[in-house]
């Protein structure tokens, strides 16, 4: 597994990194803000990521993409995430696209991904219902009447759903609440009757709506996948997401970490440069050595995407890894950037604390540190209950997880 970008993604990383310093710098989001813009992104912006092909990298060929993979995707967000630039990109792209190529039948793809290539369609998913990341904790349901669904719900958290043509929405037709079985997914457009979205400005200065289903009609063939059995495509979708979102979050890590060098470089106190003292360096080797750590994951998360051989679980695994060693960086990074400028890193006067906000907010989506690695664990139980010559440490039961019974030694 390549830790290290080809040629062809270098020249892609350097392409993103030169268009985001000077065509979304992060005085664009600061602007964003300061106007209350109801959109939430520079539209022009978005159409000259359009463009420039973004919205097709990681989309197949016969669907009008370029099949680049996800580790081309990948390096896309990550410069992004240096310069904090809010675009459909995660929602529509990373989410929606993969939702689409991974799940939607044959008819789907051909209609909708060229759609999304060409900003034709914007998309948003509509799936937690908690305040926390719950992917399978679903009330919202879909009841089926002739060849009708209606859906009745309420959902949080849907990334620029504000701004949505359509939502892929998590709905359940059977099983019980937080059970994997019985979760059926839906395509909604953001008109129809019934239908309420309410915009909410988060933190980090983007946008997310709260979402309520009175009722709504959709038709059977609107239905993403079989009924009842969306969970396990939705899963998959959403690992691809998260590491996606690691990416991101690695690009701002990086930032973060450039601006608190540059700093202990320039800031003198008492005639001496800050960066000679001994305690800073120390905090600093730490940063480097966590960075350097999430990049190798980040690289490595990707590239499984697009290696064909690798299965489920393990996939899971590696976002799971990615997304709670991210959030953790990125948590600790954002916290010596605004500690390390002092006084002058709490003022808006200073970019510095956008990424901080970005922090907070990038953590929690689609799950913080503390789901991923109860995630990653519960992934390792099962695989060394599905791997039946695994041998297992004394006094383990494959079967009850406690002491196993043995016969008297003859």
């Amino acid at each position: 597994m390549a830790l290290v970008l080809n040629e062809d993604q270098q020249m892609l990383k350097d392409s993103a990194k030169n268009f985001c310093q000077q065509s979304s710098p992060l005085s664009v989001l600061r602007k964003l803000r300061d106007t209350n813009d109801k959109i939430g992104f520079d539209r022009q912006v978005w159409q000259q990521m359009l463009s420039l092909g973004w919205a097709g990298i990681a989309v197949p060929e016969a669907y009008g993409g370029f099949n680049f993979g996800y580790s081309g995707l990948g390096v896309v967000l990550e410069e992004s995430g240096r310069t904090l630039t809010s675009s459909p990109l995660i929602p529509s792209v990373l989410i929606g696209a993969t939702a689409i190529n991974e799940i939607g039948s044959e008819s789907q793809k051909l209609e909708l991904l060229p759609k999304i290539i060409a900003g034709e369609l914007l998309l948003a998913l509509a799936l937690d219902e908690q305040a926390t990341h719950s992917p399978s904790n679903i009330t919202t349901t879909a009841t089926k009447t002739n060849e009708i669904y209606l859906i009745q719900g309420e959902k949080t958290f849907v990334l620029d759903g504000h701004v949505a043509d359509k939502l892929i929405v998590a709905t359940r037709t059977a099983g019980e609440t937080d059970n994997e079985n019985g979760i059926t997914l839906f395509l909604v457009d953001s008109d129809s009757p019934g239908l309420e979205i309410k915009r909410t400005l988060m933190v980090d200065n983007r946008n997310s709506a709260q979402v309520h289903f009175d009722n709504v009609k959709v038709p059977s063939d609107a239905m993403l996948g079989g009924e009842g059995n969306g969970f396990i495509a939705l899963d998959r979708v959403l690992d691809i997401a998260r590491i996606g979102i690691a990416a991101e979050m690695l690009g701002s890590i990086q930032e973060v970490f450039d601006r608190i060098i540059d700093y202990l470089k320039q800031r003198e106190q008492f005639g001496v440069l800050i960066g000679s003292f001994q305690g800073l360096q120390h905090r600093a080797a730490t940063m480097y050595s966590e960075i350097e750590l999430c990049k190798s994951i980040v690289r490595a998360a990707l590239a499984a995407l697009d290696n064909p051989d690798l299965d489920r679980i393990e996939i899971a695994e590696l976002a799971s890894i990615a997304k709670a060693k991210l959030s953790e960086v990125y948590f600790l990074v954002s916290n010596e950037g605004v500690q390390m400028h002092g006084g002058i890193g709490m003022t808006d006067e200073f970019d510095i604390g956008f990424f901080i906000k970005r922090a907070r907010v990038a953590q929690q989506f689609l799950g913080d540190a503390t789901f991923h690695r109860d995630r990653y664990a519960t992934l390792k139980v099962l695989v060394f209950l599905l791997t039946p010559d695994c041998k297992q440490p004394k006094g383990f039961s494959r079967l009850g997880g406690g002491e196993e019974s043995h016969g008297s030694e003859s």
